[in-house]
């Protein structure tokens, strides 16, 4: 019986994972090309954001995640072209790594490695269109929130960003909407918050970032322990 329990706990680990790990990729591996696509009235900005980011060779930055009553921090790591690490201290010695062909989750609490190949779909955003969320400036309307001048980050900031929101175009899309919240100064993504069609809500925050330092690919190489069980395939298994 205990067995069992272990197995089930497991599996609902991986699928609880599942459209978090949808947002995370979706976030790192579609912003150039989502800021590219200049709809709407914020197209100007969308413009200047996306050549800034088409300049940013690496990058690493802390972050905090609100998802599912569940908060997480760590350390991301990210290279052109589709290269993603994401370094947890909470949950402690959690990772989620993107080579540029496996996606690699290290789940310490269910003693789970998750992988999931994505040769065949040749790239991450690939990947994100085989899980459902495709390439979302092209299904969702842009606009500002609130108008195109800066204002606070949250009440009391002394941050300025310009906040962004987008609305899916039809039903059929994973997110009902998703909010931006870009640096004035820095034009980099501080904020991110996406809800899901069942409300559920993910709230992706970043600082500290550092640009540039020539991160070698080795970063991106991560063996999991050998003792955790694998799971193959986990994104597209029921």
């Amino acid at each position: 019986m205990l067995k069992n329990n272990g197995k089930c706990n497991k599996l609902i680990a991986m699928k609880k994972n599942r459209l978090f790990v949808a947002a995370a990729l979706f976030l790192f591996f579609c912003p150039v090309s989502f800021f590219a696509q200049g709809i709407t009235t914020a197209s100007a900005y969308f413009k200047i954001v996306s050549d800034y980011y088409a300049t940013i060779k690496d990058y690493e930055a802390d972050f905090d995640i609100k998802a599912d009553k569940q908060d997480m921090s760590g350390k991301v790591s990210y290279k052109k072209n589709n290269l993603l690490r994401m370094d947890f201290t909470t949950p402690a010695e959690q990772v989620i790594c993107f080579n540029g062909d496996m996606l690699t989750i290290y789940l310490p609490d269910a003693a789970a490695v998750l992988q999931q190949s994505v040769k065949e779909e040749g790239n991450a955003a690939t990947l994100a269109t085989a899980a459902g969320l495709a390439l979302m400036s092209r299904y969702y309307s842009v606009a500002y929130e609130i108008g195109q001048a800066p204002v606070p980050l949250e009440e009391g900031s002394s941050e300025k960003v310009v906040k962004l929101v987008l609305n899916r175009r039809n039903t059929s899309e994973a997110f009902r909407f998703i909010k931006l919240a870009i640096n004035a100064e820095t034009k980099l993504i501080r904020r991110v918050e996406a809800v899901t069609t069942r409300g559920e809500s993910f709230v992706f925050n970043f600082t500290d970032y550092k640009l540039n330092q020539d991160l070698t690919e080795q970063r991106f190489i991560y063996d999991p322990p050998s003792s955790a069980n694998n799971y193959n395939n986990f994104l597209f298994s029921e």
